[in-house]
């Protein structure tokens, strides 16, 4: 997979790449990740990508022009379509189902908005699947990008060791489920012990207990 990341401050992105199962997918070349300055996008000596709202308002907005530059300079570099995400409290709720969609796609694009939010032309553009992670404010767009990207990448075959791991883990079947809970050694710690049912060794025991103490989130 191909992951290429439009953003204003690209530096955020250093510590997410070089470290655990996304470092790991891009040693074993299961995943290339491009990170973008938008402001590389710019003309003008200040490198500037934002503006004051028409009509009054508080705060700056991103300004089309570096946007479109950067979108369709990426465009001609691949000869199959990318699928782009426009990370923004509009969007619809991030979820495991839209993970797995997105972890079959070949090239994707993310781009971080900032400050007050995108000119609407830039909406109007392009042909995005605008995305949120929750009903909350955040800075920009920097942090969603990487929480999409985790939960894609892992998904993608060969990036987690064990195949089965992604299966079993909470939302994985498309439900409100939340995985069972989970316990090593030592067997007993601090007067708190394992369940005896998982130290018995019957594996179908094991499983039916598991299934019945999963739940679901409230």
């Amino acid at each position: 997979m191909l992951i290429d990341i439009i953003t204003i401050f690209p530096e955020m992105f250093t510590g997410f790449i070089s470290e655990s199962i996304i470092h790991r997918a891009l040693e074993n070349n299961l995943v290339t990740i491009n990170i973008h300055n938008l402001r590389d996008d710019t003309t003008d000596k200040h490198k500037k990508v934002d503006d004051r709202p028409y009509g009054g308002g508080p705060g700056m907005i991103l300004t089309p022009e570096p946007v479109f530059r950067a979108v369709e300079g990426l465009a001609k570099k691949y000869s199959s379509p990318t699928y782009k995400i426009l990370l923004t409290p509009q969007g619809k709720r991030f979820t495991q189902t839209k993970a797995r969609q997105l972890a079959g796609e070949k090239n994707l694009l993310l781009l971080c908005g900032h400050y007050e939010g995108f000119d609407e032309r830039i909406r109007q553009g392009f042909q995005w699947d605008e995305i949120s992670i929750g009903d909350y404010v955040l800075t920009g767009g920097e942090v969603p990008a990487m929480v999409v990207m985790d939960a894609v990448i892992r998904l993608i075959p060969g990036v987690l060791g064990n195949p089965d791991s992604a299966e079993d883990e909470s939302f994985s079947n498309g439900s409100d489920e939340l995985e069972y809970p989970q316990y090593t050694r030592p067997p007993e710690f601090r007067g708190m012990k394992v369940p005896d049912i998982l130290l018995s060794g019957h594996h179908q025991a094991i499983k039916k207990w598991r299934q019945g103490q999963k739940k679901t989130r409230s």
